[in-house]
């Protein structure tokens, strides 16, 4: 008989991992099967997001900007800084050292939960089992549970047009990676990792050209927000060509991109090549086919709006499963299930999961857009306010952009909240919470904000929603 488990979830990223924590603390004997294999060599629990994703980027994001702040930045703060000079290599070590605090800190949670880790392959067999077959070579186990959850996470999308080659045409991890920078950096998408990965690498002195397929810049975002952004970026030396379709290249000593424009066939040399159009669900191998799991046309699996599968007493989340692909949504679904599971109510809000993108300047939001709402017909009224008009920024030398906050036109209800600017990642926070609570912009602006900071930008702009703002005209 296989050996058995309250819970086995396939997948150790931020879906799988928190998923498996929260069944712990609910009294379930849980286990974790992950495949994730560390640069080194060595496993480690957290996914793509902590070992070559979210985390990375973001410690690479804070030393390109320090970097560049040093160069260019301090000097209106009557700072004089000569001779600076840039270690990539440590720069590298740095990020690296950050992963893998936190993937040993994931590892220690294990043990103090007492949760079983196998670093495997999993799938999914009939019968709510689980082949385990170890990396190391060794025979294949199965384990039976009563409950599955498959949290197996997502792939970069490759492209035809563009193979990578590991050294000189990439995908986001191996942007991670540079020793050095390249003098020209072409990047394939300017959506959100595109944004990311070619915002760190312009900051150490790349010139990058980016080539995005779609018209529109950032079409998720609200196109007044992403307007401004866009001008942030362009000044910054960032240039974004759209409607460019990738058709073919050519990798020797450099490479040769050859791509489409309206302007017909075009050609752009480059040193190093990031491709980065999107993520698609890691679900080749992750069922038997006589499990009968049920996936869509994309290789989504299908479940309900509590993530349960076809299947009695399995369950999916995270990047696998509709909805965004973004870590603390899958952290979320992870939650929702393990309480589900224990006979708890479980429950996770789509309307109101924020986004970021960890540009200069950060751009959040939450909820809807004017555009989506007025292809839904919904009545709308708007308020926005410009950091350049708050004290707090203007002495932060971070005057550019702005908060945009949409609310119902007749209920006042706030439909959503729009930032670019400084510290958008942690202002977006207080748009989640009005929202959850099914505030109102009248909320946000009888709320006091602390004098001088950078949310007063955001009561100011609930202000003008009613067109009451203090410190602009109205």
């Amino acid at each position: 008989m296989a050996k058995a488990f309250d819970v086995i979830v396939i997948g150790g990223g931020p879906a799988g991992y928190v998923a498996a924590i929260r069944c712990a603390q609910l009294g379930l004997n849980a286990a974790v099967v992950d495949n994730f294999v560390y640069k080194d060599g060595k496993p480690a629990l957290g996914g793509t997001c902590l070992n070559v994703g979210c985390i990375p980027s973001k410690a690479l994001l804070d030393s390109s900007e320090q970097y560049h702040k040093v160069r260019n930045g301090v000097s209106a703060h009557g700072i004089s800084a000569t001779n600076v000079k840039l270690d990539v290599k440590k720069m590298i070590a740095r990020k690296d050292k950050v992963v893998k605090d936190l993937t040993g800190g994931i590892e220690q949670l294990f043990k103090a939960n007492k949760i079983t880790w196998f670093n495997a392959n999993g799938r999914l067999l009939d019968g709510r089992q689980v082949e385990v077959t170890p990396l190391n070579g060794k025979k294949s186990e199965t384990y039976q549970a009563e409950h599955i959850i498959l949290a197996p996470g997502s792939l970069p999308i490759e492209l035809d047009a563009a193979p990578l080659d590991g050294e000189r045409i990439v995908d986001s991890t191996g942007a991670l990676e540079f020793t050095d920078v390249p003098k020209r950096l072409g990047v394939i998408g300017a959506g959100v990792i595109g944004l990311e990965m070619g915002s760190v690498w312009s900051r150490l002195g790349s010139r990058v050209v980016m080539l995005e397929a779609q018209d529109e810049f950032l079409p998720p975002v609200d196109q007044r927000v992403a307007r401004a952004a866009l001008k942030e970026f362009e000044k910054q030396g960032l240039d974004i060509r759209f409607g460019a379709r990738v058709t073919g290249m050519k990798s020797g000593k450099n490479v040769a991109v050859h791509y489409e424009d309206k302007d017909g066939k075009q050609s752009l040399q480059v040193d190093k090549l990031i491709v980065c159009v999107g993520r698609r669900p890691a679900t080749g191998n992750l069922a038997a086919e006589d499990a009968g799991l049920l996936l869509d046309e994309r290789g989504f699996v299908n479940v309900d709006e509590q993530c349960r599968t076809n299947l009695p007493g399995v369950y999916a989340v995270g990047d696998v499963v509709r909805g965004p692909m973004l870590a603390h949504k899958g952290s979320e679904e992870g939650v929702m299930v393990a309480e589900l599971i224990a006979g708890k109510g479980g429950h996770v809000n789509y309307e109101t999961i924020p986004w970021v993108i960890y540009t200069h300047p950060e751009i959040a939001w939450v909820g809807r857009t004017e555009q989506s709402l007025k292809a839904a017909g919904i009545p709308f009224k708007t308020g926005a306010f410009n950091f350049a008009a708050t004290g707090r920024a203007r002495a932060m030398e971070e005057p550019a952009g702005m908060v945009r906050i949409i609310a119902h036109a007749e209920t006042d209800r706030i439909l959503g909240v729009h930032i670019v600017g400084p510290q958008a990642s942690e202002l977006i926070a207080e748009a989640v919470v009005a929202m959850e609570f099914h505030g109102s912009s009248e909320d946000l602006a009888r709320i006091i904000h602390a004098h001088p900071t950078l949310s007063e930008a955001v009561h100011e702009a609930a202000l003008a929603v009613s067109k009451r703002a203090i410190h602009k005209a109205n």
